[in-house]
């Protein structure tokens, strides 16, 4: 027993200096994810694109799929998750070029609607973030949905995860969109390459018999995007589909987790566990793209516009008549403190 205990506490500690070296070269990540963006983007639009049929229709389209890809990128490595003691969001609309239009005005910051049920989120005070920040009052309480991120030590709305490879931030309420399309339009770019720049590699490695080579980008470069794209496309595809169900079943990445054990413990009481959050797949899809009635148009799926998400993160549309999960009964639920309560556990 002793040893189980000094085993855990061991993986406890490695995972805790694991989270300190990636959360630190998450700087260098990103700037080698430009890196290789920028190569794959200019290899397919010196190589690839010129050979390409009907020009004058896919020269804009990959154009807008290349635009799309950096922006968002850009997005949601710019753009702070959300925390818990940020300013609520402002009802006035926002301005500038890049910010789209919305079809109304939501009060508060909060897509009041009477197609939505949408309640106030319950409150609760952090314990990890009381003890590392005891000074700051608005840091110990936390909003239903939040989550407090041992990498940056601070309570995000609406917590997915903590991306220190691609973003070196975390995924939450206000980069989610940016972070699921930018995954969306990096499997687009990946699959167009691996397939339209097939025959370019055998030219690239000599196979047809024509040494030459009349592009600035150097063969090696070439072949090495082409390589990585292909296994890219198989590997963001996968985690796109993932997240994109995820979405459609109303749960972050967290959630899905801590949903399949309420499913657990309520069939252990012979009860149906329902996740409150789920509206439908359709409409946990508009939700978390913010568009449809009384959202944004559809277009801004197209073009990587700055929107607002349907709430503030402190307010939630839940399914007509539940206020909390079904199948969960008082004091079941999971918080960030249990694993607090491990370690304890583990120290006695």
């Amino acid at each position: 027993m002793i040893c189980a205990r000094q085993v855990f506490r061991c993986f406890r500690r490695l995972e805790r200096i694991a989270d300190r070296i990636t959360g630190a070269a998450g700087p260098l990540f990103v700037t080698l994810g430009v890196i290789l963006l920028s190569s794959g983007a200019f290899c397919f639009f010196e190589v690839i694109q010129p050979t390409l049929p009907l020009l004058w229709l896919t020269t804009p389209i990959c154009a807008l799929i290349a635009f799309n890809l950096f922006m968002h990128y850009y997005w949601v490595c710019t753009i702070p998750p959300g925390f818990i003691d940020d300013p609520p969001l402002s009802p006035e609309p926002r301005s500038g070029w890049m910010w789209a239009q919305k079809r109304t005005s939501t009060p508060g910051g909060v897509r009041w609607s009477e197609l939505l049920n949408v309640t106030r989120a319950s409150m609760r005070r952090c314990r990890k973030c009381l003890v590392m920040r005891p000074e700051e009052v608005l840091m110990g309480v936390r909003c239903e949905r939040s989550h407090h991120c041992r990498i940056c030590n601070r309570c995000v709305l609406k917590y997915d995860h903590h991306c220190p490879v691609r973003i070196n931030q975390c995924v939450g309420l206000h980069n989610e969109r940016h972070f699921v399309l930018f995954l969306i339009y990096l499997s687009i770019s990946t699959f167009c390459y691996a397939i339209s720049g097939w025959p370019h590699v055998l030219s690239a490695m000599g196979w047809h018999g024509d040494d030459t080579w009349d592009y600035y980008a150097p063969p090696i470069a070439f072949v090495i995007t082409f390589i990585l794209s292909a296994i890219l496309f198989f590997a963001v595809t996968i985690m796109t589909a993932w997240h994109l169900y995820g979405i459609a079943c109303g749960e972050t990445s967290v959630e899905a987790a801590d949903n399949e054990m309420y499913r657990t413990m309520a069939k252990g009481r012979g009860e149906t566990f329902v996740n409150s959050y789920d509206l439908g797949k359709r409409r946990n899809l508009e939700l978390f793209f913010n568009v449809g009635q009384d959202g944004y148009p559809l277009y801004t799926l197209l073009f990587p516009f700055r929107i607002e998400p349907y709430t503030d993160g402190r307010a939630w549309a839940r399914r007509p008549g539940l206020e909390r999960h079904r199948g969960v009964q008082e004091g079941e639920e999971l918080t960030d403190d249990d694993d607090d309560d491990e370690e304890e556990e583990v120290a006695v």
